[in-house]
């Protein structure tokens, strides 16, 4: 059960309305690494988990959080455009040059064109999309809920971190302080988050539920382990062996790091594809004569026709 409150989690209340900015910050709200990705992954994950209690309530309550965000960032852009005065975007484009020509110079006709999403007018009436800042519809597949909670929880760590440094960025892009007002609150909410994956993650491995393999149920009598703590370097030269990867325990416990500085094919297998199926017309390394058809009906063979055509042929021509 969801209880929605009246009251945001935090106030979105910009200075003054800015609907290229609203634009921008459509990114962190429909964006591959947007709330509403972390949103439907953390909810997903939590209906999804059949670990302990405690995993499930944490998804559920950050997930719940996270929708708090949605209405936040839908607030927020929606109060950027409202009235959308030209006068506001021709302080917007007159003060900075870079954004003058990025949106087609001072002529506020190609600013507005050029800027602003004409969607927020002409499809949503001046309120927040489901979309990133270039108009692209959100995705479900930019959601993770694999059912391991290791792995989730990795890619829940990289997704916070991955939006927290986009929130990052838009605050470098407006002086606006009501708006930097509530990103530093997202800030605050993703340093946080990351903490949580990171304290998640320990206790994944405290609880004895998993180790540092992904999956830690596979049989390693299943796996080539001589190949499973070996760096291959694929580049010029051999910087990278200055890494933490190149010598040195592994970090699953199980073995050292072995670099090889000139790796080698472990096979004479070229990866030569088979023989194409003539009844899929591919190329084929020689010459190929059409092949005939040898099941199924043909409409037509040889100078007469057979089959449902032939009767249609011979009932309009008369012929028998």
């Amino acid at each position: 059960m969801f209880f929605h409150t009246k009251e945001l989690q935090y106030q979105a209340r910009p200075e003054r309305p800015d609907p290229l900015y609203a634009k921008k910050l459509q990114e962190v709200l429909g964006g591959q690494f947007g709330e509403m990705t972390v949103m439907m992954s953390y909810l997903f994950q939590g209906w999804n988990c059949r670990g302990p209690q405690k995993y499930k309530d944490m998804l559920l309550d950050i997930g719940t959080e996270e929708i708090a965000h949605v209405e936040m960032l839908s607030v927020m852009i929606a109060r950027l455009l409202e009235g959308a005065p030209v006068s506001a975007q021709e302080d917007v484009i007159g003060s900075n040059p870079a954004v003058a020509a990025a949106v087609g110079g001072t002529d506020m006709r190609d600013a507005i064109f050029a800027g602003m999403n004409p969607q927020h007018a002409i499809v949503s009436g001046g309120g927040a999309q489901p979309k990133d800042s270039m108009g692209v519809p959100w995705n479900g597949a930019f959601v993770a809920a694999s059912g391991n909670l290791l792995a989730d929880f990795r890619f829940n760590l990289m997704a916070e971190s991955q939006g927290n440094l986009q929130v990052g960025r838009l605050y470098n892009m407006t002086q606006d302080t009501g708006v930097r007002d509530m990103l530093s609150f997202n800030l605050a909410r993703d340093i946080m988050h990351q903490n949580q994956w990171a304290a998640a993650i320990e206790d994944l491995k405290t609880d004895g539920l998993e180790g540092f393999i992904v999956p830690g149920t596979m049989p390693l009598d299943r796996v080539r382990m001589d190949q499973a703590h070996t760096f291959w370097n694929l580049s010029a030269g051999v910087d990278s062996q200055q890494g933490r990867w190149a010598s040195g325990p592994t970090p699953d416990g199980l073995g050292q790091f072995q670099y090889l500085a000139e790796p080698q094919p472990l096979t004479t297998d070229q990866g030569e594809a088979p023989i194409p199926d003539p009844r899929l017309h591919g190329t084929a390394k020689q010459p190929t004569p059409a092949a005939a058809a040898t099941s199924g009906p043909n409409p037509v063979t040889g100078d007469g026709a057979s089959g449902v055509l032939g009767t249609v042929v011979k009932t309009l021509t008369g012929n028998s």
